[in-house]
């Protein structure tokens, strides 16, 4: 009766770890499809798309320093950054997900005026009460606090 028991035990945690990586995967997918829905709409100067993905209560650091916040600042950001004609890629990215909080990290490069730029864009995002995820703080330039003293 005790093997039967363990067995038993140990199916259900296999199959409720099974389960939460599923759910894992699913959000960190979901996450991934956010920041491409963003930086698609971004290259394509679709600033509403930008938006689109963004929580109404959202931050962006606009530059080290400088946080941006509110829907008419940060349009008129995104849009000197569209008509900036600066072209990003993308590196790598690693999604993080605690509950109804994600955490996103990826490596971008740019060009700018004195040669490349590379930076870790760092980004926070919100699970919606339709289980789709926006970002609610985004700081392009997540490496610069390496170079404060």
């Amino acid at each position: 009766m005790k093997l039967w028991n363990f067995g038993a035990v140990a199916l259900l945690t296999a199959t409720l770890a099974t389960q939460i990586h599923a759910e894992e995967d699913m959000d960190q997918t979901a996450i991934l499809e956010t920041i491409s829905a963003m930086t698609t709409a971004f290259a394509a100067g679709n600033i509403d798309g930008v938006m689109a993905t963004y929580e109404p209560s959202a931050v962006v650091i606009a530059q080290p320093g400088q946080p941006v916040a509110g829907d008419a600042a940060l349009r008129a950001m995104f849009a000197e950054f569209v008509a900036s004609g600066v072209n990003f890629a993308y590196g790598a990215h690693e999604v993080v997900v605690a509950g109804d909080t994600g955490l996103h990290l990826m490596s971008w490069t740019a060009s700018g005026p004195d040669g490349p730029m590379t930076s870790l864009s760092v980004a926070v995002l919100h699970r919606q009460p339709d289980g789709s995820w926006k970002i609610v703080i985004d700081h392009p330039f997540g490496d610069a606090v390496m170079d404060q003293e």
